[in-house]
């Protein structure tokens, strides 16, 4: 899937993975390939995406939100 993080001062992230964990306000949750459409609000927390060569990504953030649609994953975030 193609994964956006970006911050209001910069681009964090934009290439292609296989899941992305992220800390949720219901609880962490993962989106693989294909998952439904889904917005949530995020918390403080990591985010943990595995890329499409098995290299694995973590990003500290204290809050923002996550928009998945047409296996498009964009996560919105505040350092």
């Amino acid at each position: 899937m193609k994964v956006e993080i970006i911050s209001p001062s910069s681009k964090l992230y934009d290439g292609e993975a296989t899941s992305v964990t992220v800390p949720s306000q219901m609880g962490p949750f993962t989106l693989l390939e294909h998952h439904a459409a889904i917005v949530a609000i995020l918390e403080a927390g990591k985010v943990s995406l595995t890329e499409k060569s098995g290299e694995q990504k973590e990003f500290a953030i204290k809050g923002g939100f996550v928009e998945n649609h047409d296996n498009q994953l964009t996560i919105c975030v505040e350092l």
